[in-house]
């Protein structure tokens, strides 16, 4: 395996490697799930934020949707044209707060809780003003994200697991601070011989109306809110949210 470039981020090769693996975000019919409904959204062509491996990039391409990524780690985007449709993804590498991409756009799309990654409100207020300069007017900038479970925080407790496979010898759980809203994502990872891989990413959360206003600061109003690809109403007991903007 390469060596990891720090340039690219919490992304780098020895994540990359590994990150299209089967099951979960990456199954066939998840990966579906999101192509159609982005498919039924596009009117023209589209730019993924934080494109990543063309997890969702590569089939919408395929189905005929010109689609354009920016992606800040090389690792990761070196993946994007060995996939079905990835050869006409057309990747800039570089910062989604900030960097442009020629042309007009009818949908910004940002998925699986990227933004969170974006680790101030100043950064996450870029990414929307960023979006809505690549958007044409009437574009649409959709952001899917998950809500942070604090309603399993008893007071005085600032962790909640998410996942324990003994199996593995893997153990996640997220860390917050309601106060800055950052997180650490905290991965454990213990081998049968005991030698052990701890991996700590940072994250920031934002609710759905500090979104809206976000989206208000660049020019954009709320079209859709659902819980899930499905389209299904936001509920008190949705597990993250799918959010559709459009340019004013």
């Amino acid at each position: 395996m390469s060596e990891d470039d720090p340039a690219d981020g919490w992304f780098p090769e020895s994540v990359a490697a590994d990150y299209d693996g089967p099951g979960d975000e990456n199954a066939p019919e998840a990966v579906a799930a999101v192509v159609d409904v982005l498919a039924d959204l596009a009117d023209g062509p589209v730019l993924e934020f934080a494109v990543g491996t063309g997890r969702i990039a590569a089939p919408l391409a395929a189905r005929g949707v010109p689609v354009s990524g920016i992606e800040l780690s090389r690792a990761m985007a070196a993946r994007v044209a060995g996939k079905p449709g990835g050869d006409a993804v057309d990747v800039t590498i570089g910062d989604m707060t900030g960097t442009r991409v020629p042309g007009e756009f009818s949908l910004v799309y940002l998925v699986f809780n990227t933004i969170s990654n974006v680790t101030t409100q100043d950064g996450q207020v870029d990414v929307f003003v960023n979006a809505a300069a690549h958007l044409r007017p009437g574009g649409l900038f959709l952001v899917e994200v998950g809500l942070p479970d604090l309603r399993r925080l008893p007071p005085g407790q600032d962790t909640v697991p998410f996942a324990l496979d003994p199996g593995s010898g893997y153990v996640g759980f997220d860390q917050y601070d309601v106060v800055t809203q950052e997180f650490t994502s905290n991965h454990v990872t213990v081998s049968p011989e005991g030698t052990g891989r701890f991996r700590r990413i940072p994250f920031r959360y934002a609710w759905p109306a500090e979104m809206d206003l976000m989206a208000r600061i660049a020019g954009m109003r709320r079209r859709h809110r659902w819980a899930d690809w499905d389209r299904s109403p936001l509920t008190a007991e949705s597990t993250k949210h799918v959010s559709i903007w459009e340019k004013t």
